[in-house]
């Protein structure tokens, strides 16, 4: 049967560790009746290890629902991201580096992304080879998430990054640690290829939401935010998309 709405659940920054038995899975004891996807934006793991890929996987083992999200700066601490990749997409969910995927007639794209500060004081390529090459890494991810939103062909987007691509929801954090905390590097392939929606982790003490320079909706779902700022809630943020409109409404 066609619907009529889409629910689509976010969370990031969950950070399972190796401690972490038993203590991530009731926050998604419910999710199944409250969302038809899920994403998962990023540092799913707190070191990026095997081991915590699997208890990860094991945690979320009550969630039917479809999944997707993308790796984190902690998912890469330990060097072996392609190893974790290959076990949360064994587990059942769709982890997106510059891909695609449709998921209930919604198209999603996702991306890392990358520090390197926001608009007039975003970092350039001056200087010494490390500072070259971290606006190289920059400009990488947005360059791989541009090519996948241009793949996408279905009426509703949403795209999904670790790292913010707005000043707007940074606001909250100390400012001398905002240029580590996304760019607006990741803002301008959004620009080019209109989304619904954004969403990204991170920024543990920043705002909920903000704004694409378009007006589009970007959500801040790190769970460390979620909690302090909709404390009577389970952990995730529910947006509801009208399948027969462009926009979308979040429920919380």
């Amino acid at each position: 049967m066609e619907k009529d709405n889409l629910r689509i659940a976010a969370v990031g920054d969950i950070h399972c560790g190796k401690n972490s038995h038993g203590l991530i899975a009731p926050f998604f004891a419910n999710i199944n009746d409250q969302a038809d996807i899920l994403i998962l934006c990023g540092d799913l793991t707190d070191y990026g290890t095997p081991e915590e890929a699997h208890l990860f996987i094991k945690e979320l083992n009550a969630v039917k629902i479809p999944m997707v999200g993308v790796l984190g700066n902690h998912d890469f601490e330990t060097g072996q991201a392609e190893e974790v990749t290959k076990i949360l997409n064994a587990g059942g969910i769709t982890i997106l580096d510059g891909d695609t995927v449709e998921i209930l007639g919604v198209g999603f794209a996702g991306i890392k992304g990358y520090i390197g500060g926001f608009g007039r004081h975003s970092l350039g390529a001056w200087g010494e080879a490390g500072i070259k090459n971290i606006v190289n890494e920059a400009i990488s991810e947005a360059l791989k998430l541009d090519s996948a939103l241009a793949r996408l062909r279905t009426t509703h987007r949403v795209a999904v990054l670790h790292y913010s691509p707005i000043i707007g929801t940074v606001h909250g954090e100390p400012v001398e640690i905002y240029p580590f905390l996304g760019n607006s590097r990741l803002e301008e392939p959004l620009l080019r290829n209109p989304v619904n929606a954004v969403f990204h982790g991170h920024v543990h003490k920043g705002t909920l939401e903000g704004t694409l320079m378009s007006g589009t909706p970007v959500y801040n779902v790190a769970m460390p935010l979620l909690k302090a700022k909709i404390p009577d809630h389970p952990p995730y943020r529910i947006v509801e998309f009208d399948l027969h409109q462009k926009d979308e409404k979040s429920s919380i």
